[in-house]
């Protein structure tokens, strides 16, 4: 098994089909004066077939089959770290509830792909429909489009893990431009499609470069959703405390303060490894199981350039070696099947599951879990990190995981089944 990131996979798989395919351009101001928003999800192919009896039960059965290198997660597993049940009086969870997934480009897979993946993890078929408010994109299954493509089967397939009875409205934007990806969250809020939505992609601070009006556009949006009650996610991004820049760098839309800023975790729950439940997902500074690949990130996390944030507002899993399993059509021929994921975004899109399950179970609307997440800690219902640093090697300094909140996981990851009994009482 080979580490690829989703730009090499882009250009391995245009070569396979005889295109050429330069190298993919580094973040740059869009056309229309917007800068343009990026996805990097994490993966790498795994060697397992699609049907169930191929793949592995849990953590240490696929740390078993891959030598010690992966501990891979599937939805059981998901389920059982996260205390997440499966059904909410006695249907499936998050009935009665839909799930907006944000993302640009599309994929001519999704929804197979999420039927396959449903199909081989014994979930219901899920409810999707698929909104396109700037128009359907022309899919060209190169270079960028790939890795949102691959993006979009993540988010929707963990999503509907997590959540088995929600329905999932997945907003595609015709492009990356920041404009075309706020105008789609604007959208979502504005014709009211859930009342929980994730945003698995971001811009480091540092590149806005005083690009306001996109930061105030975005923002204004999440007013409004604040005031439907809608619960707000985005990933806390995969590039350590400083995005590359140097220097404590944190991510916009996850900056803002009325998002659910998700930072990323090892979960070493059901592996069977001498590990805390979860550390610091941080390649550089403690890379988790033998590491044979090397360090593939770093959650985000650190203070704002542009916000009173601080950091990650709460976390999940997000480390490739501790990845979820999640299957991709879009890739061709022998590349298609299941892969190991990770990244902070991988994240986002199980936390707005875990909102719709919150919904289901009390009936009634979350809303920001920034409004819950420090009593939810100090209650003991979010697992408290304090293992782990999300340093790099242009930011040796970064940040390390203390005793209650810090900037790489915030206050901690979910206990789902005690905060629902927690506020059903």
């Amino acid at each position: 098994m080979k580490r690829m990131s989703y730009a090499k996979l882009a250009l391995a798989t245009a070569a396979a089909a005889g295109l050429t395919v330069s190298a993919l351009p580094a973040y740059a101001a869009s056309p229309d004066g917007s800068f343009t928003y990026r996805v990097k999800p994490i993966v790498v192919k795994s060697h397992f077939g699609n049907t169930p009896a191929a793949l592995p039960t849990g953590p240490s059965d696929c740390l078993a089959a891959t030598g010690g290198e992966f501990a891979c997660q599937t939805p059981q597993s998901i389920r059982a770290a996260y205390n997440i049940p499966g059904t909410i009086n006695g249907a499936p969870a998050g009935t009665g509830q839909t799930i907006v997934i944000v993302d640009a480009f599309g994929s001519p897979t999704a929804a197979s792909d999420l039927a396959t993946f449903s199909t081989a993890f014994g979930l219901p078929q899920a409810d999707l429909s698929i909104h396109y408010p700037g128009g359907k994109p022309t899919w060209n299954g190169r270079g960028t489009q790939l890795g949102w493509a691959q993006e979009t089967s993540l988010d929707i397939q963990w999503a509907h893990a997590v959540a088995p009875g929600a329905k999932i409205a997945l907003v595609v934007a015709a492009n990356d431009h920041g404009t075309s990806l706020d105008n789609a969250v604007r959208y979502a809020v504005d014709n009211k499609l859930g009342n929980v939505l994730s945003m698995s992609y971001g811009e480091p601070e540092n590149l806005i470069h005083g690009n306001s009006a996109q930061q105030s556009q975005a923002h204004k949006t999440f007013v409004k959703a604040a005031a439907q009650g809608m619960s707000v996610f985005a990933s806390s991004a995969d590039a350590g405390s400083d995005n590359g820049a140097g220097y404590e760098n944190f991510s916009l839309p996850a900056a803002d303060p009325l998002v659910t800023a998700v930072g990323g975790t090892n979960l070493f729950a059901g592996s069977g490894l001498p590990e805390p439940q979860e550390t610091v997902w941080g390649d550089f500074a403690n890379c988790p199981t033998n590491c044979a690949d090397g360090p593939f990130g770093a959650t985000g996390g650190a203070p704002s350039l542009l916000t009173d944030k601080q950091g990650s507002d709460v976390a999940y899993n997000g480390s490739v070696y501790t990845g979820v399993l999640t299957y991709l059509g879009m890739m061709g021929g022998d590349a298609n099947g299941f892969y190991f994921f990770g990244g902070t975004s991988a994240g986002s899109p199980q936390w707005a599951g875990i909102a719709a399950d919150i919904d289901h179970a009390t009936g009634s609307k979350l809303g920001s879990v920034n409004n819950y997440a420090q009593s939810w800690a100090g209650s003991g219902l979010l697992y408290d990190v304090t293992e782990g640093s999300n340093s790099t090697p242009t930011f040796s300094g970064g940040y390390s995981a203390t005793t209650g909140w810090d900037s790489p996981t915030g206050w901690g990851t979910p206990d789902v089944g005690s905060i629902i009994a927690s506020l059903s009482k």
